[in-house]
This record gives structure tokens, sequence and C-alpha cells, in this order.
């Protein structure tokens, strides 16, 4: 593991829903390493080209390096996939099995200083990779789980490429920090790379591990492509694998002690790390990841990957044994990201025949466990598609935003009642299932079936940046994710892959109202599904729901009113009072932006309402109501410059005027900012206009965006009268 050592789918009806069936040697130095000290830049101004790296350090972790500054490297796959998947993949089980968390006494910390019983809004971001993932290291990464907190937290860090003396000739840092973080390194191999990056391993100087860093030639790469088609291959891991799991171990320690390091246990309570990872599971190449989330540093000994656990039914039950049924003060949730790229796959629910009483175990224990969906990040928007098979309603033409598939006017096929395979390289069909809207409606239909919603997603966003960069979102200052790959922008707008990155954009943020800045409180939140996902701005998003709700927006004391009169979002609403329909209040606050980046205004407020008619078909709502969608905003291609009028905050109360109270429903709130400009138009308008590349023109690529937030559903449940 390269590290800066010391620190660092239906014919009309049911049919489709029965059928639905910390280590003092920190992995790849090979080296006893200090505590490092948080002066790893220089103390003069922090500017790009000013990071300074002790060289003796590096010298073991740079190999790799400098063989990627020199081009001499081929990037690979994005994500931890093997080359070739398919049915026959091996499931291998470390031997011995990961050992369940162990009962132990929390770190003690101070009460936060700032806490409001009517919660507050907290920004973070709940997928980012470091060089401990495969993928990112393949491209020339080399930030460590602590870099990447740091860079949470405000400091700037480097960015590869690296010179010829392995100093990076990039830095990035936030303008503004986050609340809270998680680096969610692929557990996939990730004790593989912790070998094959370590100088002291005996693996180290064998053609397979040379094949898996940077660097390798042609055949080293086969060497090790055929290795790691085995699960876990004999000539990294050894024939019992004892190796890795050994490499594995020691990458976690690292990652959770980064995370201990990290999270500030004062009355501050300044910033919250999460000790976490992700679930790399991609069957027939379609994406089915999850990023797995603890609550505290108590966690099974090792994370939870798709070569030991091929089905998220075994994630799940084995999360459980391992944690959430342990007594131990252990709870794991996860969090599915990209289904626009999972071909169906991630929100299909076949249930094989089983009988009814396993399907409803098996949706409770979804349900248990999975409380929210990441509806944006850099791979795409995941919201909605206009013209999907059988979903009918209004026009909704926000729904094409930021989407890495059909861009160009080459919409895939339609899935239908069934799933594809090859979204992960933009191949296969794109399936109403691809998409959290309808998928939110699916499970209202599985609800109606057997009873329990499998489906009951609240929502959230982050990055899945590979650059160790969480929270790294404004349009403006985008140095793409996959260090060498995209580190300019005529790499960012040419480079194509799976999702061509002129088609990513920065990544969301994820928005939790708690009490206070501290694991157990955002935790609760993301349990309770009081959440909302951004594009990436900070806008604050809010959404109540009851039964004859009164006038919130004129109350001094609106909040407290809100949560005595209606439930927040994340619920169900109360059973029924009489009332002829349900009244929803949503408030918004713009982002304000900064001194030098001022925000966007806002410019409407939509709630967006869906449902299963009579006729088994998904049906959607979209209303406006608060702000102007003609408000007569706009954004200049030539100069980037915003006019127009819009609103700093945004209040409505909104009664269902088509309420069916036999009709089950779910409903979210949308906030639209005006237009402004996309990151290629902004980074391509900065510079003269003999100096931009030729891409900055290309047609097809959109140009102007309206960033926005969704909040988490409130759920109506119809009942028999």
């Amino acid at each position: 593991m390269p590290t800066k050592c010391g620190s660092r789918r239906r014919r009309a009806a049911p049919t489709r829903h029965e059928n639905r069936g910390a280590a003092t040697q920190l992995p790849g130095c090979g080296v006893r390493c200090k505590r490092r000290r948080s002066t790893e830049l220089d103390a003069s101004p922090r500017r790009v080209g000013e990071f300074r790296m002790t060289a003796l350090r590096f010298a073991a972790c740079l190999l790799t390096l400098v063989a990627l500054a020199c081009g001499q490297a081929e990037a690979p796959p994005d994500d931890a996939q093997p080359r070739a998947v398919g049915a026959d993949r091996p499931v291998v089980e470390w031997s011995p099995p990961s050992a369940p968390a162990q009962a132990a006494d929390l770190a003690p910390r101070e009460p936060c200083a700032h806490n409001d019983p009517l919660r507050q809004a907290f920004f973070g971001d709940l997928h980012t990779h470091t060089a401990f993932s495969l993928d990112a290291l393949g491209r020339g990464g080399f930030q460590t789980p602590d870099d990447a907190y740091r860079f949470a937290r405000g400091e700037a860090i480097g960015l590869s490429p690296v010179d010829a003396e392995g100093r990076p000739m990039r830095t990035a840092q936030l303008d503004r920090p986050l609340d809270f973080a998680a680096v969610t390194d692929h557990s996939e191999w990730l004790g593989e790379v912790a070998v094959c990056t370590d100088p002291s391993s005996p693996a180290y100087d064998t053609p397979v591990c040379r094949g898996l860093r940077p660097g390798g030639n042609d055949e080293e790469r086969a060497v090790w492509q055929a290795d790691r088609l085995a699960g876990r291959g004999p000539l990294v891991c050894g024939e019992d694998g004892t190796q890795c799991r050994d490499g594995l171990l020691t990458a976690w320690e690292a990652t959770r002690a980064a995370a201990e390091r990290h999270y500030d246990r004062s009355s501050d309570c300044s910033f919250t790390a999460f000790h976490a990872w992700e679930y790399t599971r991609a069957p027939g190449r379609s994406k089915v990841h999850r990023n797995v989330i603890l609550r505290n540093e108590i966690g099974p000994e090792l994370p939870i990957s798709w070569i030991d656990a091929d089905q998220p039914l075994d994630l799940w039950t084995r999360l459980k044994a391992r944690c959430n049924d342990t007594g131990t003060g252990c709870e794991a949730l996860t969090i599915p990201h990209n289904p626009n790229i999972s071909n169906g796959q991630m929100f299909t629910l076949d249930w094989g025949g089983l009988p009814i009483d396993e399907q409803r175990a098996r949706a409770a224990l979804r349900s248990e466990m999975e409380p929210l969906v990441e509806m944006m990040q850099a791979k795409g928007e995941s919201e909605c598609r206009r013209g999907m098979w059988n979903v009918i309603g209004g026009e909704d033409e926000l729904c094409d935003f930021e989407k890495v598939r059909y861009i160009d006017g080459e919409r895939p096929p339609d899935c239908e009642d069934g799933t594809g395979q090859g979204g992960l390289r933009g191949e296969g069909c794109q399936s109403r299932l691809d998409f959290v809207r309808y998928a939110l409606i699916e499970g209202i239909a599985q609800e109606e079936r057997i009873g329990i919603n499998p489906i009951q997603l609240g929502l959230i966003a982050s990055t899945d940046g590979h650059n160790g960069l969480p929270g790294d979102t404004d349009e403006y200052d985008y140095q793409g994710q996959n260090s060498n790959v995209d580190s300019d922008l005529e790499k960012r707008l040419t480079t194509d892959a799976y999702a061509p990155h002129p088609l990513r954009n920065p990544g969301g943020l994820v928005g939790v109202w708690a009490e206070e800045n501290s694991r157990d409180s955002l935790f609760d939140a993301m349990q309770r599904k009081e959440t909302f996902g951004t594009s990436g701005v900070r806008i604050q998003a809010r959404l109540f729901g009851g039964w004859d709700l009164p006038d919130l927006c004129a109350s001094d004391d609106m909040i407290a009113d809100a949560y005595e009169a209606g439930v927040p979002m994340g619920s169900v609403l109360p059973g029924r009072d009489g009332t002829e329909a349900p009244s929803f209040f949503l408030t918004a606050l713009a982002d304000p932006g900064t001194d030098a980046y001022p925000g966007t205004p806002l410019q409407r407020l939509q709630i967006i309402k869906g449902w299963v008619g009579d006729d088994g078909l998904f049906h959607e709502a979209i209303h406006d109501v608060a702000g102007d969608a003609d408000n007569g905003a706009d954004v200049s291609r030539a100069t980037c410059e915003r006019s127009g009028d819009g609103a700093a905050s945004l209040c409505a109360v909104w009664t269902d005027p088509d309420f069916d109270p036999s009709r089950s429903a779910v409903y979210y709130a949308r906030v639209v900012e005006n237009p402004s400009c996309r990151w290629n138009a902004l980074q391509c308008t900065a510079l003269p206009e003999e100096e931009r590349p030729a891409a900055c023109m290309a047609p097809d690529l959109p140009w102007q965006i309206q960033e926005r937030a969704w909040t988490s559903p409130i759920w109506y449940r119809a009942t028999e009268e």
C-alpha cells in the first residue's frame, strides 16, 4: 500500500412483483514510522507547487509513481473488478474467517458544546478512495486515508502527477472544510495491494506484484490478472491466503487508525470520521456496489468483500452476525450507489419462488440494513430518466441532469421487465430501476404484495473520488478524480471510459440533520433517514409531512412547530385523522458560497410524488410549490456570468390536490438553483481562447447545469378502512 508513513424488468400488473423474486507499520513503506506532524506543507502561503515532501520517507513508496509520471503504466479498469466476471467466479472465505466485533469501551469524548435539539445541517462525504484501493493506485494515486481526512478538514494535499524527484505537481484544498467524512476503500484486493506495495514482502519483487503495481509490463500484468481471477490468488496470497489476510488486516487497521486520529472528541466537535469500506460487487460488469458505514470504532476484524460474500444477502447476513447482533456496540449500515449503471440489478428483487414468509424476512433484513441510497456522485445522477418503460406522468425536464449514458442522443435499450449487463462499460440495457424515483415506487409495489417495503430509502450524495479528496465538489476547481488519468483539462475533456470523463462531474455531498457533529448523532440521523443529498453545493433542504399542517412558513418557530405537528423526512405519515389529504412543509436555504465564489440563488422548490396505479404502471407527478421556473435567470456561455433573480431561501406548505387514500405513495422534495456553468465551461472560459483545448467546443457536451438538492422521502401507507 503506498503510503506516507506516519500519517498518515412487467407485463402490466403484479406479475413483476411476484417474480422479482493503529498499526505501527503502515502498508507500503516497509519501515516503522514516527507519528507524522501536521507540517507536510510549507508554512508559506499554500499555492500549487508549494507542496513539500520528505524524500527519504517516500523512497520506497514512490517507486511506482515515477513509472506513472513517465507514462509507462496503463490505467486499470474503473473500480476494483476483475476483467472477466461470471457466475462461476469463486467465492473464497478467509481462513480463518473474520472474527466478529469484540466488546470494548468506546474512547471517551467530551460533550459537544453546540447541541441543538431541533437539529443542525452538517455536510460530508461518505464515499472516497485513496491509494489503498487498487484502481486508485493504478492511476497514479498515492494519497492515504490520513491524507483524505486532512483534506476533508481543510488542509492542502498533493496530487499526481509527480516530478522526477517524486514531488506532486498539483495541490488541492477545500475552501470550506467538511463536517464529516468516511474513507471507503475497496475491500476487494485491499490485502493484495498491501502485500505488493510493501518492499519488505516476499512477494514484492515477483512478476505478479510487479503486474499489480503501475509500471508493470504486459507479461507481468497478465500474470496478475490471471492470479486475481482465482479469488485469492496463490501467487500473491500464498496457497493458504495468509499473506493477503495479513496484508488486509494491516491496511484495515491503518484505515481505522486514521479515522480515530481525525475524529474530534473535544467539545468543539469540529469533525467526524467514520470507519467504512466499499463492497464492490459487479456481476456481468453491472455496478452493484455498496458502502458500509460503521457507527463507531467497534467493528469486525476484517471488512467484508465481494470475494468472500458474493450476494448482497450474504453481506447483510454477515454484517448482522459479525457486527449488529454481537451485543458489542457495533452497528453497520449499507448505502448502494450508482444504480444508474447497474442494468437494473441494484433494485430488481428476484425472489426465486421463495415462500412468502422468506420473502418477508429478506425484505425486512434489507430494509433494516440499508436505509439510504447515494443519489448523485461523480459517475452521474440516479434520480430519474424520461420515457422509461411503464412509467407515466408529468414531463420532468430536470431529469436530464448529469447522465453518464444517453448524453449524445444514443439512448440505451430499455430492459423493460428484465435486467442486463455491462453498465460499467456503458453497455447493456437500462432499467427504470436504475433510477431511485422508480425504485422507491417498486418498494411500494412490494409492500402492497408482501406487507414490507424493502426499498424504503433515504437520499444522500457523495463524490466517489479516487484522489483522496472527500468533498471536493466545486465546479470551478474540479481537478478530476483519477490522478494521472484526468490530471489536466484536456484529459478531463477527452478521456474515454465506461463513464467518459467529460460526462463525469465533481460529485455530490451528504447533508444530515443531527443534533450535533458526533458519530452517534450523525449515525442516528442516517438510520432514521433525516438526510438529504446535493449535487455538490451546500443547499440546506428540509421536508416535513402531516395532516392539516398550519402555515408554518409564517411561524417564528417553524421547525419546532413542524416537529410537533408532523414528521420529518425519512418517516411514514401517521394514520389519517379524517383529514382529506396530507400536507408537506418544505424549506431551503441557498448555498451562500464564499467571498471569492458566491453561491447561486434558488429558482424553485418542487414536490415529486410516486405511486403504483390500478393499471400496474408506475406513476409520477412533479409539482412546483415555491419560486418560479420562469424567473428570467440565465448564464452566459461566453463568460459564465450569471444573471436574473433568485431567492436566498424558499418555503412552502403544500397539500396534495390528487390524494387517494386507498393508494400508497411516496413524496420527496427537490430544490433547484438558477442556471450556472458546468465545470467544463468554467474551466474553458477561464483560459485565453488560443489556449483552450479543441474539446472545449464539443457540441454534445453539456455546458450549463442547475445544481440541486433532494430530500429524503416521506411515505403514505394506505390502509383498509
